[in-house]
C-alpha cells in the first residue's frame, strides 16, 4: 500500500516546477514593461533646457601670428683703441645720448706726433736726393745727347731717379700713418646712440682691440625686433609680402598685457632653423619714446591678413567631441541638432566657420554640456557674434518669433483635428 502511494506522488512534482517557472517568467516580464514604460515617461517629462544663444554673422576676422620676439637694436657697437697708449680723457658720462662723431676718449698721442715728426725729416731728407738726383739726370741727358758719357752711366743714373721718388713716396705713407694715429689717439662715437656704463678709466694703459674696450654704444631709435614664423604659416607671409603688402606687427609686453609699440615687418631671413623649424623675421619700429629697450623680451602679434564676409560664431559655441568640430544649431521647434563644421582663425572672441553653416543661423553659446542631439531647448535670449549681452528688446523679438510660430502650429493642429 505504502508503496502504490510513493509510486503515485511523483507525477504532481514537474507541473508545480513548471507553475514557479512561469510566475518568475510573468514577474520579470511585468518588471521590464514597467522599466521601459517608466523610462519613457521620465523622458518624456525631461525639462527643457535654458540655453544662450547667438547669431552668426558676417564679419571681418584677422589673421594674427602670436610670437616671442626681441629687441634687437639696430646697432651696438664696442668702440675698441685701435692703438696702444696711456688713457688721459674720458669725454662722456654714462648713460648719455652721443651724436655720431662725437668726442669719447684720448689716448696719450706724443710718441706718435714724434714718429710724424721723424717722417716728416726723413721726407725732406728722401726729397733732396730726389732733387740732386733728377738734376744729374738731367745734365747728363744732354752729354747722352751729345755722346759724351757712356749710355750705362745715362741709364743707371735714370733709376737713381727712380729709387729716390720711390723713397719720398715711402717717407708720404709714413707721415700719413702717423697723423692716422694720431687721430686715432682722439677717440669719437662711430654711430649715434647711447653709451653704457664706462669700461675702462683713464690712467689705465690700453693696447689695440683690447678687451672690453672703451665703451660700448647702442642705437635706441629707431630700432627692430626680432621673431620667427612657423614653416606652415611661412607661405602666407612670403605670399602678402611678394604683393609688395607691409606687414603690420604689434609688439606687447612680456606678459602680454599692454601693448608697447607698432611696426611693420622690413626683412626675412633666408634660411629655416631646422631645429625648431621656424624662419626669422624682423620689424622696424621708431621707438621715440624709447619704450622697447635692448634685448628686452616680447609679444609680437604679426598681422598676416584680414578676411572680409566671414561667418562668425562667438568662440564658446564651437564644441569638439567625437564628430570633430560642430556646434548645436538651434532649430525652429526649440530643439538642438549637432552640426559639424570645419573652423578658420579665431581672436579667443569669434571664431570663423569655414563651411557647415550660414550667416542667420542660431547657435548655443551656453549651456552645452547638458546638451545633446535633439535635446529640447528654453531660449535665454540670443545675440549676433561680435556683440556684446544682447538688449532686453533683442530678447523678447526672438521670445515673440517662437511664439508665432507656436501659435501657427497650434492653430494648424485644431484645424486638422
Amino acid at each position: 500500500m505504502n508503496a502504490g502511494v510513493s509510486s503515485s506522488a511523483p507525477p504532481h512534482r514537474p507541473k508545480s516546477r513548471v507553475l514557479i517557472v512561469a510566475a518568475v517568467i510573468v514577474v520579470v516580464v511585468a518588471l521590464i514593461l514597467f522599466h521601459l514604460l517608466g523610462g519613457k515617461k521620465t523622458r518624456g517629462g525631461v525639462a527643457a533646457q535654458v540655453v544662450g544663444t547667438a547669431t552668426a554673422t558676417l564679419g571681418e576676422m584677422p589673421e594674427n601670428l602670436n610670437e616671442l620676439g626681441t629687441v634687437t637694436p639696430v646697432a651696438t657697437v664696442n668702440v675698441l683703441p685701435q692703438l696702444s697708449g696711456y688713457l688721459t680723457a674720458v669725454g662722456y658720462q654714462e648713460g648719455q645720448d652721443v651724436a655720431k662723431g662725437q668726442f669719447l676718449a684720448q689716448i696719450d698721442p706724443r710718441q706718435y706726433e714724434i714718429n710724424k715728426q721723424q717722417a716728416e725729416a726723413q721726407l725732406a731728407k728722401d726729397q733732396a736726393s730726389l732733387n740732386l738726383a733728377r738734376a744729374d739726370l738731367a745734365r747728363y741727358t744732354q752729354l747722352h745727347q751729345q755722346k759724351s758719357i757712356a749710355e750705362q752711366t745715362f741709364i743707371d743714373q735714370q733709376f737713381t731717379v727712380q729709387q729716390d721718388e720711390a723713397a719720398v713716396k715711402a717717407d708720404q705713407a709714413s707721415i700719413a700713418q702717423a697723423a692716422l694715429n694720431i687721430s686715432y689717439c682722439h677717440i669719437t662715437a662711430p654711430v649715434a646712440g647711447r653709451v653704457g656704463l664706462r669700461l675702462v678709466d683713464p690712467g689705465n694703459y690700453v693696447t689695440a682691440s683690447s678687451s672690453p674696450g672703451i665703451v660700448t654704444i647702442t642705437t635706441m631709435k629707431p630700432t627692430t625686433v626680432q621673431f620667427s614664423v612657423p614653416q606652415n604659416a611661412l607661405s602666407r607671409v612670403l605670399q602678402r609680402l611678394g604683393t609688395g603688402a607691409k606687414l603690420p606687427v604689434a609688439i606687447y609686453d612680456s606678459d602680454n598685457s599692454r601693448q608697447l609699440a607698432s611696426g611693420t615687418v622690413y626683412a626675412i631671413g633666408n634660411q629655416m632653423a631646422t631645429g625648431t623649424g621656424t624662419v626669422p623675421l624682423r620689424a622696424t619700429v621708431p621707438n621715440d619714446d624709447e619704450t622697447l629697450f635692448p634685448n628686452e623680451f616680447v609679444n609680437v602679434q604679426l598681422l598676416v591678413d584680414t578676411q572680409k564676409n566671414a561667418v562668425l560664431v562667438p568662440t564658446p559655441a564651437v564644441q569638439n567631441g567625437a564628430p570633430g568640430d560642430y556646434v548645436y544649431l538651434v532649430n525652429a521647434d526649440d530643439t538642438v541638432s549637432v552640426h559639424k563644421v570645419a573652423l578658420g582663425p579665431s581672436d579667443g572672441k569669434n571664431t570663423v566657420i569655414l563651411s557647415g553653416l550660414a550667416a542667420g543661423q542660431t547657435v548655443v553659446t551656453d549651456g552645452t554640456d547638458r546638451l545633446s542631439d535633439g535635446a529640447t531647448i528654453k531660449l535665454a535670449g540670443a545675440q549676433a557674434a561680435g556683440t556684446g549681452n544682447a538688449p532686453a528688446s533683442a530678447a523678447s523679438t526672438t521670445g515673440k518669433q517662437h511664439s508665432g510660430w507656436k501659435k501657427k502650429h497650434a492653430s494648424a493642429d485644431s484645424s486638422a483635428s
